[in-house]
């Protein structure tokens, strides 16, 4: 039981360096991923290590620091995230850019084939997206993409 004891202790005084390694591996994981979770948990660490400066002991610490990550990243991680992304642009790109894009038809669209040509000059396998065909040179646009297959439905201008 003495060892215990001095185990105890030892970690009780030592806790400090604990926090600021937990803290320093932190903020170098948020350098990698750039998600703001791991600076919350470092933020969780700061004051973990604050609460051993007080002289709280060790269990009181984690559970303080735990509830503070936790807060941290339910209510400021959210702002910080709309924050960063406010300048994004707002255009659309890759599949999310042909959805709604109009075509016409090349061939009969039926429910196994056919084929479209998109207003931006792109030629694609297209299926529609009901049950009947769509003849040949009708006004289509893009319902959905399926892999490699545009998914089609008849537009009437």
């Amino acid at each position: 039981m003495d060892n215990f004891a001095t185990f105890v202790t030892f970690i009780d005084q030592w806790a400090w360096i604990g926090w600021l390694v937990l803290i320093a591996v932190f903020l170098v994981i948020e350098m990698l991923s750039l998600d703001f979770t791991f600076l919350m948990l470092s933020f969780g660490g700061a004051v973990g290590l604050v609460t051993d400066l007080v002289g709280l002991p060790v269990w009181a610490q984690v559970i303080v620091a735990a509830a503070a990550a936790a807060l941290f990243i339910l209510f400021l991680r959210p702002p910080l995230l709309r924050r960063l992304r406010r300048g994004e642009d707002p255009t659309k790109s890759n599949v999310d850019a042909l959805i709604d894009l109009r075509g016409i038809a090349l061939h009969e669209i039926t429910q196994v084939s056919g084929q479209v040509k998109l207003s931006n000059g792109d030629t694609w396998t297209a299926r529609t997206a009901g049950t009947m065909p769509i003849p040949q040179g009708a006004t289509v646009a893009i319902s959905e993409i399926n892999g490699a297959t545009a998914i089609v439905r008849p537009v009437n201008d």
